[in-house]
């Protein structure tokens, strides 16, 4: 308990003790307890702003200390007040402390910032250009260039609010950038594109239910820096995977300067049967190596907040962008845990993405499942309703973890992504791998009772070429990006079908689509979960640049004047076919074991005759077309249905379908993307470079009224 505190005063405020929980700054009604965490600091001092932010009003000393969180109670200080820290300490860079009382912090658990980040030599806790490197000392103050922490009330009318909840098997997703998606959408109104309720107007919201989408994934939220070089160059930081502000929106994305516009997001997300999942950043901060600014965590605890090199003077960067957060110190893994808690349960999210996350699980002997930062997520009562998602991989020691997550996790399957590419530009040898894919990727989840749904399938993300890009280039285009094209991936595997980009030439540009729809029907009929690249469903290309990170112009913004409306119907018509055909999303894996119901197998693989393939030609490099007759697993129960699907990668080939059941119906075939269905005799031909769908004759026609949008 801390110690009573004989009232004090402080710019006409009333001052007293407060106290230690929570951290941040919390309005009760009559004032504001601020609490801030560090362990190695000899005082720490609370500034108030004048309401522009411009003028420092007040300073007041955070006198009561319990264990290593300093705190105070302000009285008559209402939402709206601007605020940061100063920190008095030990500056000696060489064994880790950083402390610079000059540097304005901001609070680690603001829930909002304003203003934004003014780049200068000030905002370094060293003298830029002294022969002493980070190891000298900067006097002047920052605070003219420092975003201000405001304090927040968070309350909000929910009006009932209820997450839908959606089912992993069920479950669509769009990654999307809140920017992107409406800078320009002719429909949404321009004073808010490029802003959370932009996003949730009714035209984007309408487009993800016509597409099936049950979930936007949204790229970072949480409030990030521009980088100074991208600045120099005249550009911004576009994906925002900067973050410095773990508990705060991103200020650029709202535009009246306030928390209840996320919220509104997510309730009309919400109201639409729509998830929404945050991609976020606690592998590392906007702060970077020894070079970089004193922002907030530095200038806070540097030696608790961030891993350091054995001496202390240098960041451990198992992220690539210069130093690592200290995920096994315990107050900064409180700060995770209560910031995903908090995008729970004040703004309503339904998931997380989290980026680089096998930096979150690398502990002192390296990368360890059942670290603590599992250990905590999974006995959180609060997260345990919602998804997680892991992105498998880091750049750091032994960082490549696809498979290697606890339950819950799902996983990006980056296999899926290379593995399917491959197959559809002809590359021998993919037809076995295709296979592996279109099961879920057993091979790297079946294991521990982690269900099929475990594999997030994705032929694109924002890191890479868009889908329309993928057709269309062979060789990365990123010079505009300012690093002379040595950025993003070499290595696409992609296809031009013989002009570099755009073409007017009909049958490149009727190749290329096909190609499209092939990859899409791939990802909507694999198990696992589909993921989206939003602007893919309209052909949105991003001119061959594979790394758009700086992009925030035409270049990474969705191009709706130029959208494909008939590419946009084919992935709704995927849609709709998932969602009525429950063997396309199961939760158990299959492995061909046989149902007690008819004794046939789950899975059976086909060659385009009808047999079953032989060992060898799993291994033949011109076995480019596979048919798979799939069932509910064998463990599963049973509908006594079925469905048969064709990928054919080669030339046109004679088709026998299976005779175990009576007949088949075409429902899909992406050579006539809008062709109706249609009964099939047993013998017929599959078109060269396509995807064939067929359910059993006798069965409702799915995308029917008898079927769609519910169980059939």
């Amino acid at each position: 308990m801390a110690k009573t505190q004989a009232p004090q005063r402080s710019g006409g405020h009333s001052l007293s003790a407060g106290r230690p929980w929570p951290l941040g700054a919390s309005f009760d009604g009559q004032g504001v307890n601020f609490a801030v965490f560090s362990a190695n600091a000899e005082r720490i001092e609370l500034c108030l702003f004048s309401p522009d932010g411009r003028k420092e009003m007040s300073r007041i000393d955070l006198t009561e200390r319990d264990g290593d969180i300093w705190h105070v109670y302000v009285s008559g200080l209402t939402p709206g007040t601007l605020y940061g820290y100063r920190a008095h300490g030990r500056y000696a860079p060489e064994i880790g402390f950083r402390f610079n009382p000059n540097k304005l912090l901001i609070d680690p658990y603001a829930r909002q910032l304003e203003g934004r980040l003014k780049w200068s030599d000030a905002l370094m806790g060293y003298k830029v250009g002294s022969p002493r490197g980070d190891l000298s000392y900067d006097p002047r103050d920052s605070s003219f260039a420092v975003p201000k922490s405001v304090v927040v009330d968070p309350s909000f009318n929910w009006a009932g609010d209820t997450p839908p909840q959606i089912r992993a098997s069920d479950t669509v997703i769009a990654e999307t950038h809140v920017r992107g998606m409406t800078a320009q959408h002719p429909r949404v109104e321009k004073s808010l594109r490029g802003t959370f309720l932009g996003l949730a107007s009714d035209a984007v919201i309408e487009h993800f239910v016509k597409i099936g989408v049950t979930a936007v994934e949204l790229l970072p939220v949480q409030a990030f820096v521009d980088d100074r070089f991208l600045i120099a160059r005249g550009l911004r930081n576009y994906w925002g995977y900067q973050t410095i502000g773990f508990f705060a929106p991103e200020p650029r994305y709202l535009s009246r300067g306030a928390l209840w516009e996320f919220q509104s997001m997510v309730r009309r997300f919400h109201s639409a049967g729509i998830e929404v999942i945050l991609d976020v950043v606690y592998n590392h901060t906007g702060e970077g190596d020894e070079w970089g600014p004193t922002l907030s965590f530095r200038g806070l605890d540097n030696t608790s907040y961030y891993r350091l090199a054995p001496g202390g003077r240098y960041y451990i960067n198992d992220t690539g962008t210069g130093n690592t957060l200290n995920l096994t110190h315990p107050m900064v893994l409180r700060m995770v845990m209560d910031s995903l808690r908090y995008w729970v349960e004040v703004c309503h999210v339904d998931g997380f993405r989290f980026d680089l996350a096998t930096a979150l699980g690398r502990e002192s002997g390296g990368f360890d499942p059942y670290g603590g930062f599992f250990d905590a997520i999974r006995q959180d009562p609060v997260l345990a309703r919602v998804k997680l998602i892991a992105e498998p991989w880091d750049v750091g020691p032994g960082g490549y973890q696809l498979g290697n997550f606890p339950s819950p996790f799902m996983e990006w399957n980056d296999s899926f992504r290379d593995g399917i590419r491959r197959y559809w530009r002809g590359d021998p040898g993919f037809t076995a791998d295709l296979a592996k894919r279109i099961l879920g990727s057993a091979e790297h989840f079946d294991r521990a009772g982690r269900p099929a749904t475990t594999s997030v399938n994705f032929i694109t993300a924002h890191d890479g070429f868009t889908l329309q890009d993928l057709v269309s280039y062979t060789v990365k285009r990123n010079l505009a990006n300012g690093e002379d094209n040595r950025d993003g991936h070499s290595e696409n595997h992609s296809d031009n079908f013989g002009v570099e980009g755009p073409t007017d030439d009909p049958r490149i540009r009727a190749a290329r689509d096909l190609r499209k729809r092939n990859l899409l029907a791939t990802l909507f009929l694999s198990q696992g979960i589909p993921m989206l690249l939003a602007g893919d469903e309209i052909g949105n290309s991003q001119g061959g640049n594979n790394n758009a990170y700086a992009q925030d112009n035409e270049t990474g913004w969705l191009d709706w004047q130029h959208a494909d409306p008939r590419l946009t119907a084919f992935v709704g018509r995927l849609a709709d076919l998932r969602r009525a055909l429950p063997i396309l999303r199961q939760r158990r894996f299959l492995h061909a074991r046989s149902r007690a119901a008819d004794n046939l197998p789950d899975v059976i693989w086909r060659r385009a005759d009808g047999q079953q393939p032989r060992p060898e030609d799993w291994h033949d490099p011109a076995f480019r077309c596979l048919g798979v007759e799939l069932r509910l697993a064998a463990e599963g129960p049973d509908d006594g249905d079925a469905v048969f699907v064709v990928f054919n990668a080669g030339s046109d080939a004679a088709l026998t379908l299976p005779d175990t059941v009576r007949g088949w119906r075409l429902v899909l075939d992406t050579t006539r993307p809008e062709a109706a269905d249609a009964l099939w005799p047993a013998r017929g031909a599959v078109p060269a470079q396509s995807v064939l769908v067929f359910v059993p004759a006798d069965r409702p026609v799915p995308g029917t009224n008898e079927t769609k949008g519910g169980q059939p």
